[in-house]
């Protein structure tokens, strides 16, 4: 592509590159020069104009923004008709963005001409909501570079994994002191994490914190649910604790206990029959964003979350800090989190 100003009379077909606008003439960026604007700019004393010039094998940015977006776009996703050289992806649904970031990376890397810019990966998005957007920066990429660039997105598309409107059981334990009223917010917050996605409470089990009684309440609650989360009234602080303890009495396995993100380190993740346990940390009694929200979000739109998924949680994992508490993380803590 050959740039720069060029007598208006080698223009014809060029690409204006920055708008004219001199006694009633108005040419804006990004239209092509024709031969009835050749007058009105020597009316207008316009001798020269910078303008872009396709060459061979160059492919207009259009064009090329809007064929390395239908290659980069997956299952429930949406390419917007490109314009000045953008593209954007929507989401046609309601989950969870799937999108391979060293993929993006490989996709940047090839030539700063042709951009992706996307969400973060795994996160939660609404029917309509923008997750990406395909941008070739000058006014056409050449078509090598484009080829590269969509035979990279094709290799791993950017998609979205719609939320599967699963039945979930919660089973909270009680000790004394724990108010009913705190449990019955903790269902209400539940609730309206769940709603996002279509999923319903099938069970609201209340027992003694104890490894039997809960173990019993697994047991109950779990062929019924396809997810089921235990608030305990105490936080879990070993995997020989309370909720581990019943977790494994009623056959399930532990996956992971803790995860690198805060609030939310006291998050367990098992399994049984196949089917997701999580034992919830004390902040998701909050409506406020937190570890057990990236976890839950996954696991309602069938996206498997293991132990290596949650120990790569860390870059990013810390979600808030009030710098006028001090040293909030230096003891003195009730480790609720």
């Amino acid at each position: 592509m050959k740039f720069g100003s060029v007598p208006i009379d080698e223009s014809i077909g060029g690409i204006v590159a920055h708008a004219v606008k001199r006694d009633g003439l108005v040419l804006k960026k990004g239209e092509t020069v024709g031969s009835a604007h050749l007058a009105a700019l020597r009316s207008a004393g316009v001798s020269a104009i910078v303008v872009a010039q396709l060459e061979g094998g160059d492919i207009g940015e259009d064009e090329a923004a809007g064929r390395l977006a239908r290659a980069a776009s997956g299952d429930h996703v949406r390419v917007e008709k490109p314009f000045t050289g953008r593209s954007n992806l929507f989401a046609e649904c309601a989950g969870v963005l799937v999108v391979d970031g060293s993929a993006i990376d490989a996709i940047n890397s090839i030539d700063e001409r042709v951009t992706v810019a996307t969400l973060p990966n795994y996160r939660a998005v609404v029917q309509g909501e923008m997750i990406g957007t395909v941008k070739i920066i000058p006014f056409a990429a050449p078509s090598s570079v484009l080829e590269q660039a969509i035979a990279r997105a094709t290799a791993s598309r950017i998609r979205i994994a719609p939320f599967l409107a699963l039945k979930v059981g919660v089973i909270s334990t009680l000790l004394p002191g724990l108010k009913t009223s705190v449990v019955d917010k903790t269902l209400r917050v539940m609730g309206e994490r769940l709603e996002p996605a279509g999923a319903t409470i099938v069970a609201d089990v209340r027992v003694p914190h104890d490894p039997d009684s809960l173990r019993k309440a697994i047991v109950d609650v779990a062929p019924a649910s396809d997810i089921v989360v235990v608030f305990g009234a105490s936080a879990i602080t070993d995997r020989r604790d309370v909720i581990p303890a019943a977790v494994e009495s009623a056959g399930g396995r532990i996956e992971q206990l803790g995860m690198p993100v805060d609030p939310g380190n006291l998050l367990l993740i098992a399994s049984l029959d196949g089917k997701p346990l999580l034992g919830a940390p004390g902040c998701a009694r909050s409506p406020k964003e937190n570890g057990f929200d990236w976890v839950l979000q996954r696991l309602l739109a069938g996206i498997p979350v293991t132990a290596a998924d949650i120990r790569r949680m860390g870059v990013g994992g810390l979600l808030m800090e009030i710098v006028s508490r001090g040293q909030p993380r230096e003891g003195g803590g009730d480790g609720h989190e």
